[in-house]
C-alpha cells in the first residue's frame, strides 16, 4: 500500500510528542472501525513487511501486490487477533504464508539476492587472493542456497537476513523456539555441506 489515511489529531497529538500509540492500543481502535489506527499499523509496518517479502519474491509489483494481500486479510483477521500476544509476528506470519503460498502455487523458487556480501561472509570465508569477481561468489552462493529446502530457507532469511528474534521467528511460524533453533542450525549445515560439494565439483 502507497497510501495511508490521514491520522487522527490524537495520533498526530502523541507522534508530535515523539510518543507511538502501542500496538495493542492500535488494534483495539481497528477493531472498533478506527480507520486512521489500522493506517498508522500499515504505516508502522509496510517497509519491513515488503523487504521481508522481498526475500523471497524478487519482484517489486508482486511484492507490492503480496505486502497489500497481508494487510487486507489482517484487517479482515482483527478480531481473531489475541490481544495477549504481540501484533507484529502475527503480521508477519500471515504475509510470510501467503507469500509462501504463492510461491508454491506457481512453483517459483525465487530466491536470487537473498544475501548480501555481509551475509554471504557469514558462513564462507573468501580468500583475499580469491580471483573470481564478487559476483560470480554471489551467483554461486545462490544457487546453492537453492538447493536448501523451504523450510530451513525460511528460517535462515528471517533469522540472518531480517533479524527477527527466535522467539518471533517461532510466533510468526507458529513453531517452538527449540524447533526454530534446529532448523536454524540445520539450514546452516545444509548450506556449508552443499557449499563444499559445489566447490569441490568447480
Amino acid at each position: 500500500m502507497k497510501t495511508k489515511s490521514p491520522l487522527t489529531s490524537e495520533y498526530e497529538a502523541l507522534l508530535e510528542q515523539g510518543t507511538q500509540a502501542s500496538d495493542a492500543r492500535l488494534v483495539e481502535d481497528a477493531k472498533k472501525g478506527n480507520r486512521e489506527a489500522f493506517g498508522e499499523l500499515v504505516h508502522r509496518y509496510e517497509s519491513r513487511l515488503q523487504r521481508v517479502i522481498g526475500r523471497f519474491v524478487f519482484d517489486a509489483d508482486i511484492t507490492d501486490d503480496l505486502s497489500q494481500e497481508t494487510f487486507i486479510r489482517v484487517y479482515e483477521k482483527l478480531d481473531q487477533f489475541d490481544p495477549a500476544r504481540r501484533f507484529s509476528p502475527w503480521l508477519f506470519r500471515i504475509g510470510v504464508n501467503l507469500t509462501l503460498d504463492y510461491l508454491r502455487k506457481k512453483k517459483r523458487r525465487v530466491w536470487a539476492v537473498l544475501f548480501t556480501d555481509r551475509s554471504v561472509d557469514r558462513w564462507i570465508e573468501t580468500p583475499d587472493a580469491d580471483p573470481r569477481p564478487t559476483q560470480d561468489l554471489q551467483q554461486e552462493v545462490r544457487a546453492t542456497i537453492q538447493q536448501i529446502p523451504e523450510k530451513y530457507r525460511t528460517v535462515l532469511v528471517l533469522r540472518d537476513m531480517e533479524n527477527f528474534s527466535t522467539s518471533e521467528i517461532a510466533a510468526i511460524l507458529d513453531r517452538k523456539e527449540a524447533t526454530i533453533r534446529w532448523r536454524l542450525a540445520e539450514a546452516r549445515n545444509r548450506f556449508q555441506e552443499l557449499w563444499e560439494i559445489r566447490q569441490r565439483q568447480n
